[in-house]
């Protein structure tokens, strides 16, 4: 049986078709253009599904990696960053049109699915995925399957508390890891510190090699949040490897200064575990997505 992957995203959707061994035979990116709305998405979604799955005669397994998750009693979509998607069945509406089931989850753990089982995390048993960039997550893949806890929030340490009474978060609660170690978050710090805005990238690529109070100030509240933050959840999970995605994943001085200050919090004499950048890149989520069952 083939298999299909759509990352939808909140400038792109990308579709993939893969063989029963894995090997790409169409790939495929659209616009999201959300700024049309959630019909416009669905049919934009079936309409590239349809495009794709005509490349072969065989069934093909579906599967959707979006932002945010499905409320289990309800099934629509909740805590997503594209907003038009709230509140929707997006999952029904989709097989309706399709005339078929599909499998979907959220982008984290298809990240982490796909990593495992392609990635970084092939030789290891117990993956935790991270996803930094203009959101905050995670997915927590055991044994080669997603594991998503009785309330399909495990892998989600964006919204652990940080700093208790902290900034506001979009999900109602104050302090949550996402609201300082996001890219926007951070965007954000250093205008602060600066009175200057820069997009992320700029602001390393800028400061990085020189001497410079402001930058010096930014990176150490940086590292120092990013420390306490993936160190609890080494402490609650202990896995076989971390592997780093999204944007904030290409930022260099994580792999040895964040890693050093990880190190500092977590509860335990050895203190080797491998913290890795990701191997698949921004391909992740639509392999993880045609790797769902």
């Amino acid at each position: 049986m083939n298999r299909i992957g759509i990352d939808l995203g909140g400038t792109k959707i990308e579709g993939i078709l893969l063989s029963d061994t894995k090997k790409v035979i169409e790939r495929k990116r659209i616009q999201t253009k959300q700024e049309e709305g959630y019909n416009s998405i669905i049919n934009r979604i079936v309409k590239l599904i349809t495009n794709i799955r005509s490349r072969s005669d065989k069934e093909c397994q579906i599967g959707i990696c979006t932002p945010g998750a499905l409320d289990l009693e309800t099934g629509i979509l909740k805590n997503s960053n594209t907003t038009c998607l709230i509140g929707k069945s997006i999952k029904v509406d989709i097989e309706n049109k399709l005339g078929c089931s599909i499998a979907i989850d959220n982008d984290a753990n298809c990240f982490a699915m796909a990593e495992a089982l392609l990635g970084a995390g092939k030789n290891y048993d117990i993956i935790f995925g991270v996803i930094m960039g203009t959101g905050v997550g995670g997915g927590l893949v055991l044994n080669r399957k997603i594991h998503h806890g009785r309330l399909f929030i495990a892998g989600e340490w964006g919204h652990q508390v940080l700093y208790p009474n902290g900034r506001d978060c979009y999900c109602g609660k104050k302090g949550c890891v996402e609201t300082y170690l996001s890219g926007p978050a951070l965007e954000k710090d250093w205008q602060k510190i600066s009175n200057e805005y820069l997009p992320l990238e700029k602001i390393i690529e800028s400061f990085e090699n020189r001497s410079n109070n402001f930058y010096d100030k930014w990176k150490n509240k940086f590292l120092v949040n990013f420390g306490i933050a993936l160190s609890n959840v080494i402490n609650i999970i202990d896995p076989d490897i971390v592997i780093l995605g999204g944007g904030l994943s290409n930022i260099d001085f994580l792999y040895d200064k964040g890693i050093s200050l990880i190190q500092k919090n977590i509860f335990s004499n050895k203190k080797d575990t491998p913290i890795l950048p990701n191997k698949l890149g921004d391909s992740a989520g639509v392999f993880g997505a045609a790797l769902l069952n």
